[in-house]
């Protein structure tokens, strides 16, 4: 369980996958990565454990605090990196992409989501959002060719309102999957380190 800086469970829903601004984020990112050669992918992923089934060629999970994507690297190299829900709550989140970059292989991929209309919380902290061009920009200063970075979002004015005042679970009937591109919750991105460096 992570708390948030007030001992709060911020993750206050039975079961995190079936939260509403996650719906289509996590069918469109499962898309993605399906599109790729995954199953020869040695894969790592930053402070999750949801794709640690799906079928990669090798898994390594970290997670802080006993790693702290800002301030260390593996010396290991991986095919496809992923960071969900991670990249808001940084205090460095330069030194964190620019850590990723290097810890991939030539050609190998970063996958990562973050919320954008979304309430503040701390897990211990709650840093920055992005716009889809905003994170496109931030990978691209991060090493990644802007030609190499495809970018995705999610979201509408009523999951935005809901979610304001807790965490919502999807309820087909009643909530709606439409998106409305002025209101993005979520936001995506598939990064790939160039060949030749």
């Amino acid at each position: 369980m992570r708390l948030d800086n007030k001992g709060k469970n911020y993750n206050d829903i039975s079961n995190p996958k079936n939260h509403w601004c996650r719906i289509v984020m996590d069918e469109a990112t499962k898309r993605i990565v399906s599109g790729l050669d995954y199953k020869n992918f040695n894969t790592l992923e930053i402070s999750g454990g949801k794709w640690a089934n799906f079928g990669f060629k090798s898994y390594k999970h970290v997670a802080y605090p006993n790693y702290d994507v800002c301030k260390d690297t593996l010396n290991e190299k991986f095919d496809l990196i992923i960071a969900e829900q991670v990249f808001e709550h940084l205090l460095f989140p330069n030194g964190a992409a620019k850590n990723i970059f290097s810890m991939l292989e030539c050609g190998g991929y970063f996958l990562v989501t973050t919320p954008f209309l979304i309430k503040v919380h701390d897990g211990p902290f709650d840093c920055t959002r992005w716009t889809e061009i905003g994170i496109k920009y931030f990978l691209a200063e991060s090493g990644f060719p802007l030609e190499n970075i495809r970018t995705g979002s999610w979201g509408n004015k009523k999951c935005v309102i809901e979610n304001f005042e807790k965490w919502v679970e999807y309820d087909k009937k009643n909530h709606s999957l439409e998106n409305e591109t002025e209101y993005p919750l979520v936001i995506w991105a598939l990064a790939k380190k160039s060949i030749n460096l």
